[in-house]
């Protein structure tokens, strides 16, 4: 793995091309779990789910603290084994894949990554490329090529050389998602990916998935705890509550204020967003008149 630096990045400030984008992923591929047991140490948390993550497509899940939806996405990602039940892609079961080919065709931003201490923005990025090298080949122009694009998409170029000890919370997770992007995979996971950004960063990072959805056909699937947000980004929504899927569909069609009473425990009011016209849910508070 080279040490990238920033004056390396072929976008610097002043110039007036960004950084070509890398080639699309190949056609979109189906993930499906099938009859999932999940769970930690001796509690089940999830029990005999089936779930289908529609191909190109951007899903999002969403539920009350602790309901499984975060569970189920690392178990799509291979980073949970079940317990019972399998999950496969393209009909292909992933715990018999090979590690690297998997993580070329899945990646996956976990709710809490660790960086290694003390290394750079940039050198952190490129840990994305590991599952595109060969044992008999070096890093190569196109490797340099996706690393910075990613880094430019995601806003973190002009710190590529700062250590990711040194950054605030928003931009260690702009950072992180620069990596899961220079993986370039045909599906992309995220857990909570706008967790410690402000409102303009966290809008930032969904019209970014956005855009690799539609112009690069991206299969998208994201643990968002902002409903709103959930329904004004989502093709597919997927509404979880103890371990199990309530309703799942666009959120036109599945968004209530009888499912979020039911998932959520809340009293809302669900109204067109003014922006959007998806759902937009309005709390009601207890000490509230209405």
């Amino acid at each position: 793995m080279p040490s990238f630096r920033a004056d390396d990045l072929p976008h610097t400030a002043g110039t007036l091309e960004p950084p070509e984008r890398p080639a699309p992923p190949p056609d979109p591929q189906r993930l499906c779990g099938h009859g999932l047991r999940l769970g930690y140490d001796g509690a089940d948390i999830v029990g005999d789910l089936d779930i289908d993550i529609p191909p190109g497509k951007i899903t999002v899940l969403v539920g009350a603290n602790a309901c499984g939806k975060s569970t189920t996405l690392r178990a799509l990602a291979r980073l949970l084994k079940p317990r019972g039940g399998s999950v496969t892609l393209d009909g292909k079961a992933i715990h018999q894949m090979p590690s690297k080919q998997l993580a070329t065709r899945i990646g996956i931003l976990p709710q809490t990554p660790t960086a290694p201490e003390g290394i750079t923005v940039a050198d952190l990025v490129c840990r994305g490329r590991y599952p595109h090298q060969k044992w008999f080949t070096q890093w190569t122009d196109e490797d340099e090529r996706v690393v910075a694009w990613a880094l430019e998409a995601t806003g973190t170029a002009g710190i590529a050389g700062r250590s990711v000890d040194e950054l605030s919370g928003g931009q260690r997770q702009r950072v992180w998602i620069a990596m899961a992007l220079a993986q370039e995979t045909g599906i992309l996971m995220l857990d909570e990916p706008t967790t410690y950004l402000d409102v303009h960063h966290q809008i930032d990072v969904l019209d970014l998935l956005v855009q690799l959805n539609r112009e690069e056909g991206r299969t998208i699937a994201v643990v968002l705890h902002d409903l709103n947000l959930a329904c004004r980004y989502a093709h597919h929504l997927i509404a979880m509550r103890e371990g199990r899927i309530v309703a799942q569909g666009e959120p036109g069609e599945i968004v209530t204020e009888e499912l979020v009473e039911a998932v959520f425990g809340l009293k809302s009011k669900v109204i067109p967003d003014p922006v959007s016209h998806t759902p937009m849910v309005v709390p009601i508070g207890r000490h509230l008149r209405f």
